[in-house]
């Protein structure tokens, strides 16, 4: 088995792990599990989250003849959010059987499904035929690859021409020093972030056109915060229904994180390309 396909394995049944998925839908805005956009202090996780994919969506122009991919789908709150305001047709592909009967419920529950469909799977090898796609999405997932090039390659060749690629994702600097990061990657499984300069590269080998790219390092700390402090109130709680051990080492990686982000050595943002 390659490295990257042990990567997958790992990343798979972290998120199908018991302990996982009650901690990121109890404590993690529910629906949805990325980096909120924070416009006061006071703004709740959920709402950030919201705010996120609100952002996301305004950049783009979105019609009910639009079908979007959404690569590391989690919960679909992205989804179903994009599906009601747009009336578009969203495929969810995810690694976590978890998550996605949680999302197929969801779906069903607001009646949604005949526009939103969950498949299990993984974007490295994007089980879709060519230029497939209006617009392909994703919410900080593709750290989790330890093939990004042939990330980029699989959303290029299923986005239609003129296509567009959207995608946050937490990163390292540009400028990052070596090993500093070993704390925060230990829990991702890497032995690097992405970072802004590697992912215009690799949208530049495959002709992705920037579009946009908005970096909000500020946000990742403020939002990490924020978890932690979540965590932190609903500690008893959580405890009970994940795992004591698994919800201890959460807040010290939390704390890693956060520490990072503040010595400006973790970036994140919303980066916009579409295909040449």
């Amino acid at each position: 088995m390659t490295e990257s396909s042990n990567l997958v394995k790992a990343t798979q049944e972290y998120y199908d792990s018991h302990e996982a998925d009650q901690f990121y839908y109890k404590i993690w805005g529910g629906e949805d599990i990325h980096v909120g956009i924070y416009n006061l202090n006071n703004t709740s996780i959920f709402a950030a989250s919201k705010t996120t994919v609100g952002t996301m969506g305004q950049m783009l122009d979105i019609t009910p003849n639009t079908h979007i991919l959404d690569i590391g789908s989690g919960y679909g709150g992205a989804a179903r959010q994009l599906v009601r305001k747009y009336g578009c047709k969203v495929t969810c592909l995810n690694l976590s059987q978890v998550e996605n009967e949680r999302n197929r419920s969801k779906n069903e529950e607001e009646k949604l499904s005949h526009l939103i469909t969950v498949q299990e799977g993984n974007f490295e090898e994007l089980p879709f035929n060519d230029a497939t796609f209006d617009v392909v999405w994703s919410e900080d997932a593709i750290l989790h690859s330890g093939n990004k090039p042939q990330v980029f390659a699989e959303v290029q060749r299923v986005l239609k021409s003129g296509g567009e690629f959207i995608f946050t994702d937490p990163m390292q600097s540009d400028d990052c020093p070596e090993g500093v990061l070993d704390n925060v990657l230990a829990r991702v499984y890497l032995e690097a972030l992405g970072s802004v300069k590697l992912y215009r590269a690799l949208a530049k080998e495959n002709n992705l056109k920037e579009k946009q790219v908005i970096e909000m390092p500020e946000q990742l700390i403020t939002h990490y915060t924020k978890v932690l402090a979540e965590l932190n109130r609903s500690y008893e709680s959580i405890i009970e229904a994940s795992n004591k051990t698994y919800i201890d080492q959460m807040k010290n990686n939390l704390e890693h994180w956060i520490e990072a982000g503040k010595n400006k050595h973790l970036n994140w943002g919303i980066l916009h390309f579409s295909k040449v």
